[in-house]
C-alpha cells in the first residue's frame, strides 16, 4: 500500500492510500484522526469523514474505535562486526531509546551474537529492560541478522492477540556470508501476513565478513522498504547513539497515533466493483486525518 499526503483543503486533511484487496461491496481502512488540540481523537462519526474511491463517493456506515497497544522488539549485534569498544556505545544508545518510550510498553530485547538470546522476555517493567541491557556484553562471534529478524517475526506470528508490532535491528557487516533463500521468503510471508514495521541499523566497522555486509544490506533496505520502516548505514560508532535516541522520540510519537486509530467501513460508490482502487479520505474541521492505511501501519 502506498500512503500519500494529498492536500489540506479548508481545514479537510485528505490522504490517500491505493488498495489492491478485492472486496465487492466495501471498503475497510484504518485512520489515524486528529483532534483540535493535535492529541488522538477520543470519538469521531461517521459524519465526520468523507471518503471517495477514484473520486466517486463512498457512503462510510461505521466508524470503530481501534485502542491496540504496540509491542516493541529490540535487536542488537553484540559481535565481532560490532567491536568490544563499540559496546557502550550500543548500550548508550538503546538506554535513551527506551527512556523516549511511553511508560506502559511492552518491550523484547535479544542480542544476535553468537546467536539469538533474550536479554529481556517481553515486559512493561523498566526495571528489568534496564537489567536485561546491562547483560549486553561483546562477543568474539558474528551476529545473526537475518536469523533474529525471522525469530522476531516469528514470535509475532504465535502471538495472536490484537497488537501493532514494531521491530528495531541494530546490524553489523560481519556475518549472514550465507543466507538461504527458504529464510528470505520464510520471512517476507510473516511480514506480509502480519503488519510489522521495521527499523534497521546497519554498522559497518571496517571489519566485513565474506559477503561484505551486502546481505544484511540488502535485507535490511528490503524489510524497511516493504514495511514502512528507517534504514540508517553507518561507519562512526559515535553515530549509534544520538541514532538510536532520535529514533526513540520518533517511533514513541508513532506508538501514541497508531496505539489510537479509527477502523472505517464505506460501502463502495455505486456501480464500483473489483479490485478497490485509489481512496481518499477527510475529516471535518478541528479534526484532522493524520494517517491512511489498509493495514493500521502507520509509515
Amino acid at each position: 500500500m502506498r500512503l500519500k499526503l494529498l492536500a489540506t483543503i479548508a481545514g479537510v486533511g485528505l490522504f490517500s492510500v491505493l488498495i489492491s484487496a478485492q472486496n465487492p461491496k466495501q471498503i475497510q481502512v484504518f485512520a489515524s484522526i486528529l483532534d483540535g488540540t493535535g492529541a488522538p481523537a477520543k470519538t469521531v462519526e461517521a459524519g465526520d469523514l468523507r471518503l471517495t474511491e477514484n473520486g466517486a463517493t463512498a457512503t462510510v456506515t461505521k466508524v470503530e474505535p481501534v485502542n491496540w497497544p504496540v509491542k516493541l522488539q529490540i535487536l542488537l549485534d553484540n559481535g565481532a562486526g560490532l567491536g568490544s569498544q563499540n559496546v557502550q556505545h550500543l548500550k548508550n544508545g538503546v538506554k535513551a531509546l527506551l527512556e523516549a518510550m511511553p511508560e506502559n510498553l511492552e518491550v523484547t530485547m535479544v542480542s544476535t551474537a553468537p546467536q539469538p538470546r533474550f536479554l529481556t522476555k517481553p515486559t512493561t517493567d523498566r526495571a528489568a529492560m534496564q537489567k536485561g541491557l546491562d547483560l549486553l556484553a561483546p562477543d568474539t562471534g558474528v551476529g545473526r541478522f537475518v536469523e533474529s529478524l525471522n525469530e522476531a517475526t516469528q514470535r509475532i506470528e504465535k502471538d495472536k492477540g490484537d497488537y501493532f508490532p514494531v521491530i528495531i535491528s541494530v546490524g553489523t557487516t560481519a556475518g549472514d556470508a550465507n543466507v538461504r533463500d527458504n529464510d528470505i521468503n520464510q520471512l517476507n510471508k510473516r511480514l506480509e501476513a502480519r503488519p510489522t514495521t521495521v527499523h534497521v541499523i546497519i554498522f559497518n566497522n571496517g571489519s566485513g565478513s565474506a559477503s561484505g555486509g551486502a546481505n544484511q544490506t540488502q535485507v535490511g533496505i528490503s524489510v524497511t522498504k516493504y514495511t514502512g520502516g528507517k534504514f540508517e548505514n553507518i561507519n562512526a560508532p559515535t553515530r549509534i547513539a544520538p541514532l538510536l535516541s532520535e529514533w526513540g522520540k520518533e517511533v514513541a510519537t508513532m506508538v501514541e497515533r497508531q496505539s489510537h486509530q479509527f477502523r472505517v467501513t464505506a460501502d463502495r460508490p455505486s456501480g464500483a466493483s473489483g479490485a478497490i482502487g485509489n481512496i481518499s479520505m477527510g475529516a471535518k474541521s478541528p479534526l484532522a486525518l493524520a494517517g491512511l492505511s489498509f493495514d493500521g501501519r502507520l509509515r
